[in-house]
């Protein structure tokens, strides 16, 4: 080959290139550090996420990660599957048909303890349970409840925490007061009058938010008792063995999941209302989320998906209680499925 004709070629090439460079306009700087930039196919390890449509805080930050690119910065592409409730999200836990689930702590147990190829990852949130009566009830103290019926979604945290509530007042459950089966939806059908002294034939109700929320913000219910629950990042092991970077993976994009939503309490709520179609205002859910500390944290840094000691002694209530009440066929130590060791490797609190 001529070398003219080579170094003709070379000279080309280069001047093409730098034209290309003098003409190509600057991109501007991100300002924000949730990226809008989509994944590229083909780059990212996917995950299916098994999340609860109607439950607040836990909603706001799935739908975060919806619509944010944390994942995708993070090396993830999510698959996002919707259920109403832990149970059916449980069902398709053990059907693998998701590879992490968001959920409390009373289905986590049953879900442990039916199938032990699962693993507690990080903390979800702290989220609320009330006992509550009429603002115009008679009923000033759990102690008052003797003789009463209260009515509570069974197998619920919201019943563990009505019982405990009632046995620390001095009352034995079934015998002092009658509990009934009462789902958390059919309550809004009882719960709408706030000159009510009674509803029906319940002198008090016991729920999870964020109805119990919402029944507040409208003065409807007055509390009698509020508990706290542990909800959790459970994580299948399988998967874990298949995708073994996937735990911090998410475990940063979830940290960075409640960063935005502190940060962005208005937008979050809003994608939250919208797909759930719950009727509710921020206010509401504002209550709803007051539980949770790193909503208020003072700075970033300050966000917290691990545990600390008190948050055991309340999952292992849940795992207790269960079994006490027949839910679950074997007793189960929460602690034994908690592992600390990617939150550690994320450097995460």
């Amino acid at each position: 080959m001529n070398k003219k004709v080579v170094l003709y070629g070379i000279l080309a090439l280069l001047l093409t290139c730098v034209g290309v460079y003098l003409y190509t306009p600057l991109l501007p700087k991100k300002t924000s550090t949730i990226s809008t930039a989509k994944p590229t196919p083909g780059q990212l390890t996917q995950i299916r996420i098994g999340w609860q449509i109607p439950w607040a805080t836990q909603g706001q930050l799935t739908q975060v990660l919806k619509h944010t690119q944390l994942l995708a910065e993070n090396g993830l592409e999510a698959k996002f599957s919707g259920f109403v409730a832990g149970p059916p999200l449980n069902e398709a836990a053990m059907a693998k048909a998701v590879d992490v689930i968001f959920t409390a702590d009373q289905p986590a147990a049953t879900l442990l303890s039916k199938n032990p190829n699962w693993v507690i990852i990080g903390r979800l949130m702290y989220n609320r349970v009330s006992l509550y009566v009429p603002p115009n009830s008679p009923i000033k103290t759990v102690a008052d409840l003797k003789g009463k019926t209260v009515g509570m979604p069974f197998g619920a945290a919201a019943q563990r925490m009505a019982l405990k509530a009632e046995e620390d007042a001095g009352l034995t459950p079934g015998t002092d007061v009658t509990n009934v089966n009462l789902g958390i939806y059919e309550q809004s059908d009882l719960v709408k009058d706030p000159k009510a002294t009674k509803w029906g034939t319940m002198d008090a109700l016991a729920g999870f938010d964020p109805t119990p929320a919402l029944f507040e913000d409208k003065g409807l219910v007055r509390n009698l008792q509020v508990g706290k629950v542990v909800s959790l990042i459970v994580m299948s092991k399988e998967y874990i063995t298949k995708n073994p970077n996937s735990p911090v993976q998410f475990l940063n994009a979830f940290n960075g999941a409640y960063k935005y939503y502190k940060n962005n309490v208005t937008q979050s709520d809003a994608w939250f209302i919208e797909e759930s179609k719950l009727k509710l205002s921020s206010k509401p859910l504002a209550i709803a989320s007051g539980m949770e500390p790193n909503l208020s944290a003072k700075t970033d840094d300050d966000i917290r998906i691990g545990f600390v000691e008190g948050d055991y002694k309340i999952m292992q209530d849940a795992a207790d209680f269960l079994f006490k009440q027949g839910l679950i066929k074997k007793e189960i130590t929460m602690k034994d499925y908690v592992d600390l060791s990617f939150l550690k490797k994320a450097q995460l609190k």
